[in-house]
């Protein structure tokens, strides 16, 4: 087993024999005849990641979580077309080999894509990058320079012109995060409202289209021992959209030990605020990218909302009973702290 990597969870676990016979028809020349072994990795909360290893070689598998998934997310369809192409032209997205539409197989459609190596960085920093604030400032400028570099990529080159549908993306955005905050609600909360109908009222003019992650943080991705980023994960929500849904969500998930969302993102992730101020991210972004930021709140506004939602959804998951793990059941007073936050940012 390797560091990253734990024994699967026994409510996650998929008939590994059938997903063997599978792999061997659909990438002989990957996995051969050797032996293959699966483990897990265990951190995330929503899809499901596993890694097959065959003789030297390691591929990592990922599906959607047990259960009904909400509307239009965990789209391992989605997520293997940006990454069976979009590798040529941003060496940090790892390469997809293959897509498996059959449910039957793993009991959720599947892709397989190669593996990288580092750090997934989340509460805690690793051992060299604690003894290195140089590395962490490092660290900061390299996730802010890797979304301008994503927002620079001609989605003409690599096939994805057609991809996404960016005119009203943003218009569509507060419609459909306030329909999927009904639909997953299982409490009434007056900021959630409020924050909705001010998302509805102040939308901005849209900006660049690029190619959008649409949920670009730093635990999506994966870091080396020099301060740069070796891969950005979790594409399954990427489509084509106004580029500030992407820096918005950075900022939204900055965490900064002065900000309301501390007792929720504080716990969770490492301090980069003190390392590099959210007025640093916006220049240095707007500075490489030449977009105007000045908007840049309205967009954080949404990303916090839009949060608010995504842990809403999976935590109704465990209300209703579709997954025992018992991390979720601390998502419930989590909402509240969010929509608050997403009201003071948007005024």
């Amino acid at each position: 087993m390797s560091q990253d990597t734990a024994p699967i969870r026994d409510d996650e676990r998929f008939d590994e024999a059938r997903v063997v016979e599978y792999l061997r028809r659909a990438l002989p020349d990957l996995v051969g005849d050797e032996p293959i072994e699966f483990d897990q990795f265990p951190g995330g909360a929503a899809n499901l990641t596993y890694r097959a290893v065959a003789g030297g070689t390691e591929l990592v598998l990922r599906r959607a979580p047990h259960g009904p998934v909400a509307e239009a997310s965990h789209d391992m369809e989605r997520e293997h077309r940006v990454l069976s192409t979009l590798w040529s032209a941003y060496p940090k997205a790892p390469r997809s080999y293959h897509f498996c539409p059959d449910a039957s197989v793993m009991g959720k459609p599947f892709f397989v894509m190669e593996r990288r190596r580092g750090w997934v960085i989340r509460a805690e920093w690793p051992d060299v990058y604690a003894a290195d604030p140089s590395l962490q400032r490092a660290l900061a400028e390299s996730l802010v320079d890797a979304l301008a570099e994503l927002h620079m990529v001609d989605t003409r080159s690599i096939g994805l012109s057609d991809f996404g549908r960016p005119a009203g993306f943003v218009q569509r955005q507060v419609a459909g995060w306030t329909r999927r905050w009904e639909a997953a609600k299982t409490r009434e909360i007056a900021a959630m409202e409020q924050a909705s109908r001010v998302l509805a009222a102040q939308q901005p003019r849209p900006g660049p289209t690029v190619l959008l992650h649409n949920d670009y943080k730093l635990d999506n991705t994966m870091v080396d021992d020099r301060g740069s980023l070796v891969a950005v994960f979790d594409w399954d929500m990427s489509t084509r959209g106004d580029a500030l849904v992407d820096l918005g969500t950075l900022l939204a998930y900055w965490p900064d030990p002065d900000a309301a969302t501390f007792p929720l993102f504080g716990a969770h992730s490492v301090m980069l605020a003190p390392v590099m101020g959210k007025d640093e991210v916006r220049h240095r972004y707007a500075a490489t990218t030449g977009f105007d930021v000045n908007r840049v709140a309205f967009y954080e506004g949404l990303a916090l909302f839009r949060i608010a939602v995504i842990i809403e959804q999976i935590y109704a998951r465990y209300v209703k009973g579709q997954t025992a793990d018992d991390r979720f059941s601390r998502f419930e007073p989590l909402v509240p702290i969010l929509a608050a936050s997403a009201c003071e940012v948007l005024g």
